[in-house]
Protein backbone atom coordinates (compact mmCIF):
# COMPACT_ATOMS: atom_id res chain seq x y z
CA UNK A 1 0.00 0.00 0.00
CA UNK A 2 1.28 3.45 -0.94
CA UNK A 3 1.86 6.13 1.64
CA UNK A 4 0.49 9.60 0.92
CA UNK A 5 1.70 12.95 2.22
CA UNK A 6 -0.88 15.71 1.77
CA UNK A 7 0.28 19.34 1.91
CA UNK A 8 -2.46 21.92 2.47
CA UNK A 9 -1.81 25.11 0.50
CA UNK A 10 -3.63 28.34 -0.27
CA UNK A 11 -3.03 30.63 -3.19
CA UNK A 12 -0.44 33.08 -1.82
CA UNK A 13 -2.40 36.29 -2.25
CA UNK A 14 -2.01 39.24 0.16
CA UNK A 15 -4.75 39.16 2.78
CA UNK A 16 -5.66 35.55 1.93
CA UNK A 17 -2.77 33.67 3.56
CA UNK A 18 -0.87 34.06 6.84
CA UNK A 19 -3.00 37.00 7.99
CA UNK A 20 -1.67 36.89 11.57
CA UNK A 21 1.87 37.06 10.17
CA UNK A 22 0.65 39.81 7.84
CA UNK A 23 -0.39 41.97 10.80
CA UNK A 24 3.29 42.08 11.78
CA UNK A 25 5.03 42.04 8.38
CA UNK A 26 2.39 43.44 6.06
CA UNK A 27 0.07 41.29 3.98
CA UNK A 28 2.23 41.41 0.83
CA UNK A 29 5.35 40.32 2.72
CA UNK A 30 3.43 37.53 4.47
CA UNK A 31 2.10 36.23 1.13
CA UNK A 32 5.61 36.39 -0.35
CA UNK A 33 6.99 34.45 2.62
CA UNK A 34 4.29 31.78 2.29
CA UNK A 35 4.82 31.38 -1.45
CA UNK A 36 8.56 30.81 -1.05
CA UNK A 37 8.17 28.67 2.07
CA UNK A 38 5.71 26.43 0.24
CA UNK A 39 8.01 26.02 -2.74
CA UNK A 40 10.82 25.07 -0.38
CA UNK A 41 8.64 22.54 1.50
CA UNK A 42 7.47 20.88 -1.71
CA UNK A 43 11.04 20.51 -2.96
CA UNK A 44 12.35 19.33 0.40
CA UNK A 45 9.69 16.66 0.93
CA UNK A 46 9.70 14.93 -2.44
CA UNK A 47 10.64 11.35 -1.74
CA UNK A 48 10.06 8.00 -3.48
CA UNK A 49 8.80 6.53 -0.19
CA UNK A 50 5.49 8.44 -0.43
CA UNK A 51 3.20 10.19 -2.89
CA UNK A 52 3.00 13.95 -2.48
CA UNK A 53 -0.46 15.49 -3.01
CA UNK A 54 -1.58 19.12 -2.76
CA UNK A 55 -4.83 20.04 -1.00
CA UNK A 56 -5.57 23.40 -2.62
CA UNK A 57 -7.66 26.42 -1.68
CA UNK A 58 -9.58 28.16 -3.11
CA UNK A 59 -10.82 25.15 -4.98
CA UNK A 60 -11.12 26.30 -8.61
CA UNK A 61 -8.21 28.72 -8.55
CA UNK A 62 -5.98 26.22 -6.74
CA UNK A 63 -6.71 23.42 -9.20
CA UNK A 64 -5.52 25.53 -12.15
CA UNK A 65 -2.80 27.56 -10.43
CA UNK A 66 0.58 27.84 -12.10
CA UNK A 67 2.23 28.70 -8.79
CA UNK A 68 2.46 25.08 -7.60
CA UNK A 69 4.40 22.34 -9.45
CA UNK A 70 2.27 21.02 -12.31
CA UNK A 71 3.32 17.39 -11.78
CA UNK A 72 1.78 17.12 -8.30
CA UNK A 73 -1.80 15.84 -7.99
CA UNK A 74 -4.24 18.37 -6.52
CA UNK A 75 -7.41 17.95 -4.53
CA UNK A 76 -9.79 20.82 -3.70
CA UNK A 77 -10.12 21.37 0.05
CA UNK A 78 -13.82 22.27 -0.17
CA UNK A 79 -15.78 24.12 2.49
CA UNK A 80 -16.04 23.90 6.24
CA UNK A 81 -13.71 24.60 9.12
CA UNK A 82 -10.13 23.37 9.23
CA UNK A 83 -11.13 20.05 10.79
CA UNK A 84 -13.75 19.31 8.13
CA UNK A 85 -11.28 20.10 5.35
CA UNK A 86 -8.49 18.01 6.92
CA UNK A 87 -10.80 15.03 7.48
CA UNK A 88 -12.05 15.30 3.89
CA UNK A 89 -8.52 15.38 2.48
CA UNK A 90 -7.40 12.38 4.53
CA UNK A 91 -10.51 10.46 3.48
CA UNK A 92 -9.85 11.01 -0.22
CA UNK A 93 -6.46 9.31 -0.48
CA UNK A 94 -6.06 5.78 -1.86
CA UNK A 95 -5.81 2.89 0.58
CA UNK A 96 -2.75 3.11 2.76
CA UNK A 97 -1.50 5.38 5.52
CA UNK A 98 -1.64 9.14 5.02
CA UNK A 99 -0.17 12.16 6.76
CA UNK A 100 -1.25 15.76 6.34
CA UNK A 101 0.76 18.91 6.97
CA UNK A 102 0.59 22.63 6.33
CA UNK A 103 3.29 24.35 4.32
CA UNK A 104 4.35 26.73 7.11
CA UNK A 105 6.86 24.50 8.94
CA UNK A 106 10.41 25.74 8.23
CA UNK A 107 12.08 23.01 10.32
CA UNK A 108 10.42 20.03 8.60
CA UNK A 109 12.65 17.52 6.85
CA UNK A 110 12.07 14.16 5.15
CA UNK A 111 13.15 12.26 8.25
CA UNK A 112 10.24 13.81 10.19
CA UNK A 113 7.75 12.52 7.62
CA UNK A 114 9.45 9.10 7.56
CA UNK A 115 9.22 9.02 11.37
CA UNK A 116 5.48 9.73 11.20
CA UNK A 117 4.85 6.93 8.72
CA UNK A 118 7.00 4.58 10.80
CA UNK A 119 4.89 5.41 13.88
CA UNK A 120 1.77 4.39 11.93
CA UNK A 121 3.19 0.87 11.72
CA UNK A 122 1.99 0.13 15.26
CA UNK A 123 -0.32 3.10 15.97
CA UNK A 124 -3.65 4.17 14.49
CA UNK A 125 -2.81 7.87 14.45
CA UNK A 126 0.20 10.15 14.76
CA UNK A 127 0.63 13.81 15.61
CA UNK A 128 3.55 16.16 15.27
CA UNK A 129 2.99 18.67 18.09
CA UNK A 130 3.69 22.37 17.60
CA UNK A 131 5.07 24.65 20.29
CA UNK A 132 1.79 26.59 20.58
CA UNK A 133 -0.41 23.64 21.59
CA UNK A 134 -1.46 22.80 18.05
CA UNK A 135 0.22 20.43 15.65
CA UNK A 136 2.09 20.51 12.38
CA UNK A 137 1.26 16.95 11.27
CA UNK A 138 -1.60 14.52 11.63
CA UNK A 139 -1.54 11.02 10.20
CA UNK A 140 -3.87 8.04 10.12
CA UNK A 141 -3.07 4.40 9.44
CA UNK A 142 -6.50 3.91 7.85
CA UNK A 143 -7.56 7.40 6.74
CA UNK A 144 -10.65 6.19 4.91
CA UNK A 145 -12.03 4.67 8.15
CA UNK A 146 -12.52 7.80 10.23
CA UNK A 147 -14.36 7.67 13.53
CA UNK A 148 -17.58 9.63 13.91
CA UNK A 149 -16.75 13.08 15.22
CA UNK A 150 -13.19 13.03 13.85
CA UNK A 151 -11.71 16.56 14.13
CA UNK A 152 -15.01 18.01 15.28
CA UNK A 153 -15.32 20.27 18.32
CA UNK A 154 -11.67 21.27 18.05
CA UNK A 155 -10.69 24.71 19.33
CA UNK A 156 -8.51 25.69 16.38
CA UNK A 157 -5.77 28.29 16.73
CA UNK A 158 -5.62 27.66 20.47
CA UNK A 159 -3.44 25.80 22.92
CA UNK A 160 -6.19 23.12 23.03
CA UNK A 161 -6.08 22.11 19.34
CA UNK A 162 -3.84 19.05 19.82
CA UNK A 163 -5.69 17.68 22.84
CA UNK A 164 -9.11 18.32 21.26
CA UNK A 165 -7.99 16.55 18.07
CA UNK A 166 -6.71 13.55 20.04
CA UNK A 167 -10.03 13.42 21.89
CA UNK A 168 -11.80 13.07 18.52
CA UNK A 169 -10.01 9.73 18.08
CA UNK A 170 -11.38 7.55 20.91
CA UNK A 171 -9.97 4.03 21.15
CA UNK A 172 -7.08 4.91 18.82
CA UNK A 173 -3.47 4.15 19.62
CA UNK A 174 -1.85 7.57 19.16
CA UNK A 175 1.84 8.34 18.70
CA UNK A 176 3.61 11.69 18.87
CA UNK A 177 6.76 12.59 16.98
CA UNK A 178 9.06 15.63 17.10
CA UNK A 179 7.76 19.00 18.21
CA UNK A 180 8.31 21.62 15.51
CA UNK A 181 7.44 25.27 15.10
CA UNK A 182 4.81 26.40 12.62
CA UNK A 183 4.72 30.03 11.56
CA UNK A 184 1.72 32.08 12.65
CA UNK A 185 3.36 35.35 13.72
CA UNK A 186 6.66 37.15 13.16
CA UNK A 187 7.98 35.67 16.43
CA UNK A 188 7.70 32.19 14.85
CA UNK A 189 9.94 33.00 11.89
CA UNK A 190 13.32 31.25 11.91
CA UNK A 191 16.44 33.39 11.96
CA UNK A 192 17.79 31.43 8.98
CA UNK A 193 16.38 28.71 6.78
CA UNK A 194 18.42 26.07 4.96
Amino acid sequence: MRKTLIVMVKEPRPGRVKTRLGRDLGMTSAAWWFRHQTRWVLRALRDPRWDLVLAVSPDREGLTSRIWPGDLPRLPQGGGDLGARMARMLGRVPNGPACLIGADIPEIRRHHVAQAFQALGNHDAVFGPALDGGYWLIGLKHPRRQSKGFLQKVRWSSEYALNDSKASLPDHRIAEIATLRDVDTVDDLPMTQT
